[in-house]
This record gives structure tokens, C-alpha cells and sequence, in this order.
């Protein structure tokens, strides 16, 4: 590979990156399951009906 093959080839890597890296991400951000758990909790609080005989 000749040297000016080479460069351009870095050079067109370097400027694919750093289009990517400026995207829109179109992915959401990762919730554990235990943070959805927690969510829905919160989101839906049932009444807890204790018995008082």
C-alpha cells in the first residue's frame, strides 16, 4: 500500500468516527430491571390493606 493510500485511508477512518460520534443516538439509554421494577412502583403505588381484626 502506497504511502498516500495509506493516509487517505486514516484520514477518511478519522473523519468517519468523528461524524458517528456527533449522530444522533438513536438508541435509548439502558434501565436495569430492577430500576423498572422500581419505576413501575413508584408509578402504580397499591394500597396495601392490612387486616386490623
Amino acid at each position: 500500500m502506497n504511502r498516500q493510500k495509506k493516509i487517505k485511508q486514516l484520514l477518511k477512518a478519522h473523519a468517519k468516527k468523528a461524524s458517528a460520534k456527533l449522530a444522533p443516538q438513536n438508541k435509548a439509554k439502558y434501565v436495569s430491571k430492577a430500576d423498572r421494577l422500581k419505576l413501575a412502583a413508584e408509578a402504580n403505588p397499591d394500597p396495601i390493606i392490612s387486616p386490623e381484626s
